[in-house]
């Protein structure tokens, strides 16, 4: 049948070779931020023992990135629209590049959170360009479906060139090195963007309003913190406070959007089936990715007792799968309506959680790959075709800020993934773990908090004594890996439930609302 995305662009004009060579430049970013999600979820036990830090410390490095990422996306990709989005490419490519190096050499765990927080500032910059600028390169409907996949293929790629680059320099250099790979990433663009990559902004953008974008930082800022804190520490005055303000944000920043002539977010979208399922798809296929790998990772590691590089290498296979997905994807796309293969790829991904569960009692190597693959095949296939549907879904004068709505189920998804999921297996672990007799006090609270602190005090005990701990150690971790997967798998079916209730009686020739405003 023929889709409602053939129908979203008309113009069948031929795609130039430049547009190809712009989409080489634009994978570049991509790239970066891919790998800099990955590689640090396997470097994290080695941060771990060096700081020797909490486990509240450890999520905190991992979603301090993406929760400021998350509550800047909005404003960042509505400026991008106002101001160039290839001149905030430039500007966020550049401060990553100098905040990677600072935090190759952070000297504490808490310097380290700083960077990561100054990271996902200058991140908010270099994500939605990417995608509105292939929006606005790419007008015809089949190049720019292929265009997105490509770009999907790519982020899935740097998913799996993180681990296998960190893991191999994490074999031979301090855990600082995988920061600084995004140097040698970002030069051939600061170099190359201006050259192939045209410049595009909304002709009409209004004037910027600081009300909305401190509405949206209120809004995304608080609710993120709450939900970590509630995956953490239950509930407290100051995480309700914290959702309250965030609730009460958001609800200030529609109602402004709504009554704005020039909205830096057009909330009639949100209204839209294609739009609004894919943004929810985009959202719970990366918590259940991310955070698959945040305990996978340490699985690998601190319980089959792999090596970094090792362990990133078990990632590869599901990596694989996930870009052949993805591109495979877009023939699949010209015969059968784009919620279908969204909700068949998140059935896939609820698959792969499934496996994770059948799989409990003998986790190998081999299981995780399994798993993952199948996991990795779903992310693939609904990735594509959401990404593809929310920037479509706008004029190429709004992409930027549609990309950011994008980019920030993503984050969302990440910190997510890891406050939850993560924490949930953190949770089990610290009620399972059974601690031998004769620790000081400060080896109790270190191996008692984190299957990290506990190799790291295992290591300084005799043999036998700490043979005792990492087994009692690796058994409590896995002893939440299930429940956890159960959770992700009941996540991600309500999700399907979901898309399939948006699309019921869903004619897919009606236009979008972007669509409508142009008519």
């Amino acid at each position: 049948m023929s889709t409602h995305l053939d129908n979203m662009t008309t113009d069948k004009s031929p795609t130039p070779p430049r547009a190809w060579a712009a989409l080489a430049v634009l994978m570049l970013p991509v790239l970066l931020i891919a790998i800099d999600n990955t590689v640090l979820a396997f470097a994290l036990p080695l941060i771990a023992e060096d700081f020797r830090s909490s486990a509240a410390t450890q999520l905190w490095i991992v979603d301090i990135y993406s929760l400021v990422l998350a509550a800047l996306l909005v404003p960042m990709g509505s400026l991008g629209d106002r101001i160039g989005r290839r001149r905030m490419l430039m500007i966020g490519a550049t401060g990553f590049a100098v905040m990677s190096a600072l935090a190759a050499f952070a000297p504490t765990a808490g310097a380290l959170v700083g960077a990561r927080a100054l990271l996902g500032f200058f991140g908010a910059m270099v994500m939605p360009p990417t995608l509105s600028l292939i929006r606005n390169i790419f007008m015809d409907a089949d190049a720019r479906r292929l265009a997105i996949a490509i770009w999907a293929a790519c982020f899935t790629a740097g998913a799996a060139l993180g681990p296998i680059v960190g893991g191999a320099l994490l074999e031979h250099f301090h855990w600082g090195a995988v920061f600084l790979v995004a140097v040698p990433i970002l030069l051939p663009l600061l170099a190359l963007t201006p050259v192939l990559v045209p410049e595009s902004r909304d002709p009409h953008p209004g004037p910027l309003d600081p009300i909305s974008i401190l509405l949206a930082l209120s809004t995304m800022g608080p609710i993120v913190w709450s939900i970590k804190s509630f995956a953490h520490d239950g509930f407290s005055t100051a995480a309700v406070t914290a959702v309250a303000v965030g609730l009460v944000s958001g609800v200030l920043f529609v109602r402004r959007q709504n009554r704005s002539a020039t909205p830096m977010l057009e909330m009639r979208l949100f209204r839209y089936a294609p739009f609004s399922s894919s943004v929810l798809a985009n959202f719970l296929s990366v918590v259940g990715l991310i955070g698959f790998i945040f305990f996978m990772s340490q699985h690998l590691q601190l319980v089959l007792g792999l090596s970094p590089l090792t362990a990133g290498l078990v990632t590869l296979p599901g990596a694989v799968v996930s870009m052949v997905a993805g591109l495979g994807v877009v023939r699949l796309a010209q015969h059968f309506a784009p919620h279908r293969l969204i909700i068949a790829g998140l059935l896939f991904v609820a698959a792969g959680f499934a496996l994770i569960v059948l799989f409990r009692h003998n986790l190998t190597a081999a299981a995780v790959i399994i798993s993952l693959m199948t996991l990795e095949l779903g992310v693939g296939m609904s990735q594509t075709i959401s990404n593809d549907t929310i920037v479509a879904s706008v004029p190429p004068t709004k992409a930027g800020a549609a990309s950011a709505v994008s980019e920030t189920a993503y984050e969302l998804g990440a910190v997510i993934g890891t406050a939850t999921l993560g924490t949930l297996v953190t949770s089990f672990y610290r009620n399972n773990v059974d601690l031998p007799r004769g620790l000081s006090p400060t080896q109790s609270a270190e191996a008692g908090e984190s299957i990290g602190g506990a190799v790291a005090v295992a290591g300084e005990l005799p043999g036998e004594m700490g043979e005792r701990l990492l087994e009692s150690a690796r058994s409590a971790f896995d002893s939440g890996i299930a429940p956890t997967a159960l959770i992700a798998v009941a996540l991600v079916l309500t999700a399907v439930l979901v898309v399939a209730r948006a699309f019921r009686g869903y004619d897919p020739q009606q236009l979008s609302p972007a669509e409508a405003s142009r008519d």
